[in-house]
């Protein structure tokens, strides 16, 4: 097999018959006189690749309306009505044109390498150029045949469109997008952890663990604090939520606020995402920690995505 590749168009020859459809021709000459009252052109009868109707169009001696005079035209029309029935804005279909050569005793196929849309204002595709026509009807070149026959061919394979799909959406905007945490009596906190009331960010249920003990740091030298889905934030199967957020410790006295980045998937229900070794124990005390032993803590969110999900055919649109 030879192959020719010029800009997006692939040449090659093969064994296999078209699989959609093929027109055999008995005498060439009397075949390309009929298409003269049809505007040149011969169009089959329809058949249904894909769950659609179609038809091949062949222009025996050119479409001079393409800029295909002097050549074999060949063309794939899908059938409106088809279409609309089908509910669908767009087919997609992989198109391959064919003609027999005796001599090759092989088909020649022509296709471009990208798939083709189709939708009611665009149900025409094909080649204008499929074979210089001196070329097609030179009997020695093989493409005329046991007298004057010739056979063409067509291969349509529609993508079908996705059945399980997911829509990310990184850009809803947040009304209300911070919350604020005032921990009164931190000393006396017996707890580790000690959370904060459930609240919604972004149509999902969160709260802040605070550790005055620490997470997992020994000796109770650090203060940790976590952000985690609420448990009752049941999450889907597969199913993750990103997060970016600014989480604040607030400097009661002045304007040195602890503020670190949360960037994080959640990805199971009640899972978190924090700092082990938020501030030392000691720090906190002496800076965070005003006059009543109150700490206030906040977090901004910046995004929380949402995601829809499907198993039923859509269309996606940006």
């Amino acid at each position: 097999m030879s192959l020719n590749i010029s800009s997006s168009t692939l040449q090659s020859w093969r064994e296999r018959p078209p699989s959609s459809y093929s027109i055999k021709v008995k005498i060439l000459s009397k075949f390309q006189n009929s298409t003269l009252s049809s505007d040149g052109k011969y169009q089959s009868r329809l058949f249904s690749p894909g769950g659609y109707n179609w038809r091949m169009i062949i222009y025996p001696n050119g479409n001079d309306n393409d800029n295909g005079k002097g050549f074999l035209s060949m063309y794939v029309e899908i059938d409106n009505i088809s279409l609309m029935s089908a509910q669908t804005d767009e087919v997609y279909a992989d198109i391959r044109f064919s003609v027999f050569n005796k001599n090759e005793n092989k088909y020649f196929t022509i296709q471009d390498v990208e798939s083709k849309a189709f939708n009611t204002l665009r149900t025409r595709w094909g080649f204008p150029k499929v074979l210089a026509l001196d070329t097609f009807s030179d009997r020695k070149r093989g493409y005329l045949f046991d007298g004057d026959i010739c056979e063409f061919g067509v291969d349509i394979i529609v993508t079908p469109p996705p059945t399980k799909w997911e829509i990310v959406s990184f850009g809803e905007k947040l009304l209300f997008p911070k919350f604020s945490w005032t921990v009164e009596n931190f000393s006396k906190i017996k707890e580790n952890p000690h959370e904060s009331k459930s609240f919604s960010m972004g149509g999902r249920k969160w709260l802040l663990k605070l550790y005055p003990k620490g997470y997992f740091t020994p000796g109770d030298k650090w203060v940790s604090i976590f952000l985690y889905s609420d448990v009752g934030e049941i999450l889907k199967e597969d199913e993750k939520v990103y997060v970016k957020s600014d989480l604040k410790v607030e400097d009661p006295r002045g304007s040195n606020h602890l503020t670190r980045n949360i960037s994080w998937w959640f990805k199971q229900t009640g899972s978190g995402y924090g700092y082990d070794q938020l501030v030392s124990l000691a720090n906190l005390r002496k800076i965070y920690l005003d006059n009543e032993d109150t700490l206030k803590v906040e977090i901004e969110f910046k995004v929380v995505t949402t995601t829809k999900y499907s198993s039923s055919p859509v269309t996606i649109r940006s």
